[in-house]
């Protein structure tokens, strides 16, 4: 099967998307200032995203001085899946009081370039903006006192040494993309 969507040492897809606090997010302003980004499609009603936002926020906290931000992308159709209105972003955004930023896709295509497939799903860029490991955020997503496969968090400590990261792509467990 024919992988769509950026492949890992590739570029990936540069964006300009509205976000939940009513600015305008690039991806290339991020790159100016980071050393390493997060891209997490996700969503308001899907129980996994539910599941790993308290880890998320975690995750960005304890690398964020690093030069580290993760940037959450909802890109699901907002007509088969009401919960996921732009509306009902900023509400999650609030309720969750999420620590990164939180845009939304329209047109769905930032998540094709991506090569997204489901929510929660990660794609770990370098400050040159070529993607170093997608996937899952770990191995546990019902039972984080039991995680052993702590993927994204050890991907981005690795980036962060500048060492090579490994594995390079994990399984994420999640929601299918509503797309249009």
């Amino acid at each position: 099967m024919e992988q769509i969507g950026t492949r890992i040492g590739s570029y990936a897809p540069d964006f300009e998307l509205p976000g939940t606090d009513g600015e305008v997010h690039h991806l290339a302003r991020y790159l100016e200032k980071n050393r390493a980004i997060c891209v997490i499609f996700m969503c308001n009603h899907c129980p996994f995203v539910r599941l790993y936002v308290e880890r998320l926020k975690k995750i960005q906290a304890d690398f964020h001085n690093e030069g580290f931000t993760l940037i959450g992308i909802n890109p699901n159709d907002a007509i088969q899946s009401p919960e996921d209105s732009f509306e009902n972003m900023k509400n999650f955004a609030a309720t969750h009081q999420l620590n990164f930023p939180y845009l939304r896709d329209p047109t769905q295509d930032v998540a094709g370039g991506f090569g997204a497939q489901i929510t929660p799903e990660v794609f770990l860029l370098d400050r040159e903006s070529v993607l170093r490991y997608c996937g899952g955020i770990d191995d546990r997503p019902e039972a984080p006192e039991l995680v052993q496969g702590f993927h994204l968090r050890n991907a981005v400590a690795q980036l962060m040494k500048g060492e090579t990261v490994t594995p390079t792509h994990t399984e994420a467990r999640g929601c299918s993309l509503k797309w249009r």
